[in-house]
């Protein structure tokens, strides 16, 4: 996410004496998803190998008929020893702005479906909210299911989209587990991490994301991932959300690790904690970068 200004949340607090509940939600969910069409830099040319897929299903929120555009890339042929993944992105661009960080997941074994909630990119037009990210996700998952039945599928979501896995993943009983990378507690822990979040928002908020209170529901293994220089979601954050958990799980931290770089910078922390809390045994000749280890696991 997209790092909020003060300016921003003054404006929260004149729209909602100026226009109401209402305004105050469409402000919050703008503010928060940051909805595109675009991806970042030259981000798009790098799915050249990947499969566009679409995802058609009734909104139970709209009643309206929605469409999910996703991006598919897998090995071919497939077997049911293949781990497939969904990948759901953070806020601000649409799924080719992670073409990068689904090649690397897909450098470590994993198919990957990839999926922008409606609102961005080719998806159905609206805004986003948490409950139609939520609903998005679930369809995903569920096209998904319906396609690789015989095959273990996990859950991965970067920052935004790690609030949005931690959901699904309390929502359904058939995942293999999760991975969480720069992701947090509640946009309310969030906020209140910046330098005014002393400012009495939180009863304004509508937007809630509360994964803290949704982790304890997941039933499968859960990879926490946090980059050390993380300053926008702090790694304190990712580690009370680890905490937090009651399975199997592993926290990691990777040193030198940004919002946006820990996926490169920690490729073989990523490797080593896929397979001893996963099991996933390594791709052969992996591209990726050798980096010392260091994980944090608990087994419950």
């Amino acid at each position: 996410m997209k790092r909020w200004s003060l300016f921003a949340l003054t404006t929260v607090f004149a729209g909602t004496l100026a226009g109401g509940c209402s305004t105050l939600d469409a402000q919050q969910r703008e503010w928060i998803f940051q909805p595109s069409d675009r991806s970042w830099g030259n981000t798009a040319s790098m799915t050249a190998d990947m499969d566009d897929v679409w995802i058609d299903f009734k909104s139970s929120l709209t009643g309206e008929p929605a469409r999910l555009h996703g991006l598919w890339l897998g090995g071919k042929p497939e077997s049911v020893d293949t781990p497939v993944l969904l990948y759901l992105h953070g806020a601000r661009f649409n799924v080719a702005g992670s073409a990068p960080r689904i090649q690397r997941m897909h450098a470590l074994g994993f198919s990957v479906l990839a999926v922008d909630y409606r609102g961005f990119g080719k998806s159905s037009k609206g805004l986003p909210s948490e409950d139609s990210a939520r609903e998005d996700a679930l369809a995903a998952w569920t096209w998904l299911a319906a396609r690789h039945p015989q095959q273990r599928r996990y859950i991965f979501g970067h920052s935004l989209g790690g609030a949005i896995g931690i959901d699904l993943a309390s929502r359904v009983d058939d995942e293999s587990g999760t991975i969480v990378e720069g992701t947090f507690t509640s946009i309310s822990d969030v906020v209140s991490s910046f330098k005014w979040g002393w400012l009495p928002f939180s009863p304004f908020l509508t937007q809630r994301f509360d994964a803290l209170a949704r982790v304890k529901d997941i039933g499968a293994p859960l990879l926490v991932v946090h980059g050390a220089l993380d300053d926008l979601i702090r790694p304190e954050l990712g580690r009370k959300l680890y905490e937090a958990a009651t399975v199997p799980k592993m926290f990691v931290l990777v040193n030198g690790g940004s919002h946006h770089s820990t996926n490169t910078v920690g490729a073989a922390q990523y490797r080593a904690a896929l397979n001893q809390l996963f099991r996933m045994k390594p791709p052969e000749d992996p591209p990726l970068q050798d980096e010392p280890v260091q994980l944090s696991a608990q087994r419950l």
